[in-house]
Parts: structure tokens; C-alpha cells; sequence
């Protein structure tokens, strides 16, 4: 029965033999030692506690207290070091029972134990101590529970002391029945923090019996509380201290005892197992494989002093969509609200699962990762514990399932299949440990890592809420209700209450924005009414930041270009060369500005790009094609639909309007009603025409790549989607009249 403890590699710890030759060859039932008035005593573990003497008893009385446990000619008492299996190594896992229990949850007989931790276990290697012995121990605050199986014999732990006066050699005799099971132990560590306790004699700080236990533990939480720092403030984001300062308090240390029960462990083989080799619950052996091999390739070298020679060029880099500006303005109560649960979630050591929402360009991403990076920072200035960040992008993966296998190398540094991590991952979640460092697992595009049994969804939002998981789930996409539209019950449900939604900016913080980005640009080359005209013209449509950046991008661009062109002086004093001089001297107050001419002018482009030219010549047809796709996935939330839920969509669009029949949406006819009294009246219906050619319309706009069909068959099962942006389509059709007379408004 191996114990649950979990570390980040393997043949970690203090190397030793096996110690069955204290436990003998036979298997024994486990039997408890009571406590009794007159002394201990063994009893059966079937037995009854007492005897009935014809009075009632207290229930104290009934339950005497358990002391200790024997199996054959082996006993251990509370207050005793012992060793415990290590699965797949012959390491020394150490620790000192503190309690008895009388039953695991699966029926089993059970302990507390209090760990001891090696020096390989310790992350921290800036923090971590250089001085040790070959066989010293931290005795830790950290302890769980393991069933008794997993014992493997009796430690003896003693001071440095101690050892060189009984190894004067500074080895322990391969004669000895201490080989291989004697340690020193002369500090205590926490390895979440790498804290350590001054330097003490084991004798005089541990006596060995309960009271001594409790002594030890309060002495270790004590001494290795790690002391929180607050970050000092900086004069640049004063005014943005509730957004970037969470309020701290002071964590509860890992050193309290867990009183909750644990999973049976798997049954394995008290004797020593030579093989290291991971296996896996299906009984599957566990292929790693090696990391990918890149070839370098030839780099050129770009200085700023050349990419950044002008105020254009500035502009230009800081405007540009993947640039990282210093702060996110506009962003500041959402940074605050997942600043705060990330930061519980991790000094607590608790599961959690915050799902984020928000339109396309809205900042979410971007606001998550610079949480991401402040909590960071507060890890290296010693004001929050350790945590893993690892970043899943749907876009980024070609099968969902392979979100296990980025999650398992982020753990542990292995690649694996993705089968074979959604089995290492289950034990790893399922198993209680101590020393497990919080997890915090970024799902960017969340609606493509929809599976058609939603098992991937399932286990990430799933895992969150294990116990001693600590894994932290960010889910975020682009649509608030994708869980209740394309998720079941028991995986939307997992979610719980924590929801972040973003809304879209307005053109007030689309200005903020793109005036943060052009600070310290010299030459004030972009004027405020241009910022201001190209953020009343996005906030109009989407609210999308990165649409309004691009656009006052290209106008930066476009800009630039006329300074050059102006610049230019003729070869020859000709006629010609005086009257260009001249139209420079007119637009040389407007000239190397970015003024709203400019950026109409780069709107223009953006609007008559030849997609755009493309989309507003398709016939009705193909335009009614899109329109219904695009509607169905507003509906949905989902990239991909089928062929027949767009015609239904399509069919929808049609009835709605009776108004449309000027361009030929739907016909008329004339039906009639008899009455019991003989009169006949007449009324008109008005039915949707079937319109030729839809399916040709959905082949030829995948030709054109404006869509994805499945197979190129115009059929109700095929998958279809579109192959550009949203942000097209609504572009394109929102000004259509033919568009506008089915009553959609982009």
C-alpha cells in the first residue's frame, strides 16, 4: 500500500533498502493496541471493546482509546518515527504518527501521519539551504492520512550530535540494524514556503509522546510562518491601487492536521520494486517522450535605435496589438475581482473555477495574464506561496484532448499521451498530498474545446472541486451563456457563482486606452479629436479594442507616408517642382499629423479592403447564406453548426418580416374558409418562398474560402462554419437594404 505523498520527480529523498525484515514475510491482519487502566493491551480487531456488565456504560467507556497497532511481532505506538512504502522507488518517506483512526473510508485501519521532507523536496531554490548532511530530514508542519498497510518498518531520527558520537565514521555499519534507517534531523521546514525554524537538538525538542507531538507542531507553524511583505507603493499606479494592490491578510499556514478520511491506496508489494517506471490505474505503462528538438535558425538583429529612429515609428510599435502596455486602464474592477479570487485560491490551497466572459476584444485575456503576472511578482518578493500557471488555448491545439497532456507536462515536466495523462491526472487529483503546489490552468477560446461528449470540460471544471486538487481553472470565452446553451447540467453546474463578465468598451475608454498607448510618443503627431472620431466609430459597431488600435495604426502608417512624400526635395527648380512645394506650404500645418481625415482615410481602407468588396457584390443568396451562419452562432455560441440548423435559421429570418415581400422574400396566397352559415371567407397567407440555389451558394463561398463546408455537400448533417471573422460580416452587411429588410441589425 503505498502512502499519499506527492513529489514533483522521481527517486526523490534519502536512497534506502527495503525494511521487511522488520515486518516479516507473512502477511498479518493489522491489530490495535488499546489503552487501558491498567496498562496497554492487544485485542482482535473483531473483538469487542468491553464487556456488558448488566448496567449501562458511557460511550467513552465503550470506545477505549487506540494507542497503537500490531501486525505479527511488529507493533508501532503514537509518537513513533516509521517508514512508509515510496511507490516505484526505494527512496526513505519518513514520518511520525500522530493519531490512529479506526477505519479509512474504505474500511481499512488507518494513521495520521506528520512527514518529514528531504532537501530534493524543496522547489525554492533561491531560498533553499546548501548545508546538509547525506541523510538529514526537515521535519515539516504538513500531515495526511495513509492506511497502515503502508508502513514499512521503524526510523530513528537524532541529532548531529547524537550520530557522530554513536557513527563516530560518519557511516551507519551495513551490520547494524540501524543501516539505512537512521536520519538527523536538526530544523523543520515548510516546503510551500521554504521557511525554516532555527537550528535545534531533536532530543530536547521532540520527547516522543503525544503531548510532545502537539508541542512540536505548534513550535513548527510558529517558526515557519512566512512573513508577508506588502509590495511598496509606486508613484506611477498610484491612482490604480485598488485595482493592482488586493487587500492581503495573513495566511493560514499548512500546519494544521487533516482530519479528513482519504481514498483506499492502490494495493502494492511491501517489498522493494526496482523498476521506476509509472503505471498507470488501467495498468497501462507510461511512454515518455522526449522533448522536441528545434533547429535554430539564422536571426537578424533589429535595434531600436532602427526600428525606433522617428515618433512614427514609436507610434507605430506601441500602437501595434501584441505590444504589452505597462497597465491596463479602463480594466480596473475586473483586475481587482480576479486578482482577488486567484490570490484566496492560492494561499488557501483551495480548488477553484472562475469562468470569464466577454465580447471579442474586450481585454479579458490580457487582463488574466497581467494577474498572472503581478501574483507572480508577489511570489518573488516573498508575499504569496508558490504557484504553476500554464495556459491552454483552444485555437492553439488541434484535438481538445490534448489540454491533458499540456496540463501533466506543466505538473511534472513529462509528455505523455493524452489517454495516459487523463490517468496520471485522475490519481494525481484523486490522492491527497501536502506538498502539492497550487495549479492555476488558463482555458483561452473555451467554446473550442467542446467535445461532443463534453468530457474535456467535464474534468477540468470537475477536478477544481476534488479535495486536495488545487488546481484553479480560468475558463474564458466570448459568449456569458455558453455552459446553459452547449453544456449539460452536471458540467454547468460545476462552474459555480464565481463569474467575471466583461463588457464592451465605450468610446470614452477606447480613447483612454489609445492615449495610454501613445504616451511618451514626442512630436504629438496624433491629434485627439482623430483618437476621438476613430472610438465613437468602433464603439458604434463592436467596442472592439484591437479593431480601434489597428485603425489608428494604419493611420499612423498613412501618415507617415505623406511626411515622407512631402519631404521629398526636387532635383531640378522646374515649374513643376515649385507648384508640389507650394501644396506642401498649404498642408504644412496638417503635415506628419494624424488628423480625422487621416483616420477616415484608414477607416475607408479597412471597409474596402477586397473582402469587403467581395462580400457586398455576392448575390442575395450567398449574402442570406452568411447572415443566417453568423445569427445561428450568436445564437449558440458556437463556432460550428450543421447545414440544416443554418436553413432553419434561414427559414426563420424569412417569416419574420411580412413586410418584405417588395424583394421577394415571401408570397401570398389566397385561401378560403367555409362557415356553418354557407358564407365563404376569404384571406391571404403569406408563405416563404424557397430561394434556388442555397446549396450551390454554400459550395461556391467555400471555394471562395469565405466558409467551411464538410465535404463540400450542401446537406443537412454537414458541418459548416465561417472561415473569417464576425467582425466581417457585420461590416460588410451593415448597410445592406436587402439585409436590413429581414429586420437584422449588425
Amino acid at each position: 500500500m503505498a502512502p499519499r505523498r506527492n513529489l514533483s520527480r522521481n527517486n526523490l529523498g534519502v536512497a534506502r533498502d527495503d525494511s521487511d525484515d522488520e515486518l516479516g514475510v507473512d502477511d498479518h491482519q493489522w491489530e490495535w493496541v488499546y489503552a487501558s487502566p491498567g496498562g496497554s493491551r492487544s485485542r482482535p480487531s473483531g473483538a469487542r471493546s468491553h464487556l456488558e456488565s448488566g448496567r449501562k456504560r458511557k460511550r467513552d467507556d465503550a470506545s477505549p482509546k487506540i494507542v497503537g497497532a500490531r501486525m505479527g511481532n511488529f507493533q508501532c505506538r503514537i509518537g513513533d518515527c516509521v517508514l512508509l512504502n515510496a511507490e516505484g522507488s526505494n527512496e526513505a518517506w519518513v514520518a511520525i504518527i500522530t493519531d490512529f483512526i479506526g477505519s479509512g473510508e474504505d474500511g481499512d485501519k488507518a494513521a495520521s501521519f506528520l512527514w518529514f521532507s528531504t532537501e530534493k523536496e524543496i522547489r525554492n531554490r533561491e531560498r533553499k539551504r546548501t548545508d546538509y548532511f547525506w541523510n538529514e530530514l526537515y521535519i515539516t508542519p504538513s500531515s495526511d492520512t495513509n492506511p497502515l498497510a503502508s508502513i514499512n518498518g521503524k526510523a530513528t531520527v537524532m541529532s548531529p550530535e547524537r550520530f557522530a558520537r554513536e557513527y563516530p565514521t560518519g557511516k551507519v555499519p551495513r551490520s547494524s540494524s540501524g543501516y539505512n534507517k537512521t536520519f538527523i534531523c536538526r530544523r523543520g521546514c515548510n516546503t510551500r514556503t521554504t521557511t525554516y525554524t532555527p537550528e535545534f537538538h531533536w532530543e530536547d525538542i521532540y520527547r516522543g509522546t503525544e503531548d510532545g507531538i502537539a508541542e512540536l507542531v505548534d513550535f513548527l507553524v510558529k517558526e515557519t510562518q512566512s512573513t508577508r511583505r506588502r509590495r511598496p507603493k509606486r508613484d506611477d499606479d498610484a491612482a490604480m491601487e485598488s485595482a493592482y494592490i488586493a487587500d492581503r491578510h495573513e495566511p493560514d499556514e499548512d500546519g494544521s492536521f487533516s482530519d479528513d478520511a482519504t481514498r483506499k491506496a492502490a494495493n502494492t508489494p511491501r517489498k522493494k520494486q526496482k523498476t521506476t517506471r509509472i503505471i498507470t490505474p488501467s495498468n497501462r505503462r507510461v511512454v515518455m517522450k522526449k522533448a522536441l528538438e528545434f533547429t535554430p535558425l539564422a536571426t537578424r538583429t533589429l535595434y531600436p535605435s532602427h526600428h525606433q529612429s522617428s515618433p512614427f515609428q514609436i507610434a507605430r510599435a506601441q500602437l501595434h496589438v501584441a505590444s504589452v502596455p505597462p497597465s491596463l486602464p479602463c480594466r480596473e474592477s475586473e483586475f481587482s475581482s480576479v486578482y482577488t479570487h486567484l490570490e484566496a485560491a492560492i494561499t488557501e490551497g483551495s480548488g477553484a473555477c472562475i469562468y470569464i466572459s466577454g465580447t471579442p476584444g474586450t481585454g479579458k485575456t490580457a487582463t488574466v495574464r497581467e494577474v498572472v503576472s503581478r501574483l507572480d511578482e508577489a511570489v518573488r518578493s516573498d508575499e504569496l506561496d508558490d504557484f504553476i500557471f500554464v495556459e491552454i488555448n483552444g485555437m492553439k491545439i488541434t484535438d481538445p484532448h490534448q489540454s491533458y497532456s499540456l496540463l501533466w507536462e506543466a505538473l511534472k515536466g513529462q509528455r505523455v499521451s493524452p489517454s495516459q495523462a487523463l490517468d496520471l491526472l485522475e490519481r494525481e487529483f484523486n490522492h491527497p498530498s501536502p506538498r502539492r503546489v497550487p495549479c492555476v490552468v488558463l482555458m483561452d477560446e473555451l467554446d473550442q474545446l467542446v467535445t461532443k461528449n463534453q468530457s474535456v470540460m467535464y474534468n477540468f471544471f470537475n477536478w477544481p472541486g476534488l479535495r486536495h486538487s488545487r488546481l484553479i481553472v480560468l475558463a474564458v470565452a466570448n459568449t456569458m451563456d455558453l455552459p446553459e446553451r452547449t453544456l449539460s447540467n452536471k458540467i454547468s453546474s460545476r462552474l459555480g457563482l464565481t463569474r467575471i463578465t466583461f463588457p464592451g468598451y465605450n468610446h470614452e475608454q477606447l480613447m483612454k486606452i489609445i492615449q495610454s498607448r501613445l504616451e511618451g510618443v514626442p512630436g504629438n503627431i496624433v491629434e485627439p479629436d482623430a483618437v476621438q472620431f476613430a472610438s465613437r466609430k468602433v464603439a458604434a459597431v463592436s467596442g472592439d479594442a484591437r479593431r480601434a488600435l489597428d485603425i489608428c495604426r494604419r493611420a499612423v502608417e498613412l501618415a507617415e507616408v505623406e511626411n515622407k512624400g512631402l519631404d521629398a526635395d526636387p532635383a531640378t527648380p522646374s515649374k513643376r517642382a515649385r507648384t508640389r512645394t507650394d501644396e506642401a506650404d498649404r498642408v504644412k500645418v496638417s503635415r506628419g499629423k494624424v488628423t480625422i481625415a487621416t483616420v477616415k482615410r484608414a477607416i475607408s481602407e479597412a471597409t474596402t479592403s477586397p473582402l469587403q468588396q467581395y462580400l457586398r457584390a455576392l448575390p442575395f443568396v450567398s449574402k442570406l447564406v452568411l447572415t443566417s451562419l453568423l445569427v445561428r452562432n450568436e445564437r449558440t455560441g458556437l463556432p460550428d453548426t450543421t447545414y440544416g440548423d443554418m436553413m432553419e435559421e434561414m427559414n426563420r429570418a424569412l417569416v419574420v418580416d411580412a413586410g418584405s415581400r417588395r424583394v421577394g422574400l415571401v408570397r401570398g396566397r389566397t385561401a378560403r374558409d367555409r362557415h356553418g352559415d354557407g358564407n365563404i371567407l376569404q384571406r391571404w397567407e403569406a408563405k416563404p418562398t424557397r430561394i434556388p440555389g442555397i446549396g450551390a451558394a454554400a459550395v461556391d463561398l467555400t471555394g471562395a474560402g469565405i466558409v467551411f463546408l464538410e465535404g463540400l455537400r450542401a446537406e443537412r448533417p454537414s458541418k459548416i462554419r465561417l472561415a473569417v471573422g464576425d467582425e466581417e460580416i457585420r461590416l460588410a452587411f451593415r448597410d445592406d437594404p436587402e439585409i436590413k429588410a429581414l429586420g437584422i441589425v449588425f
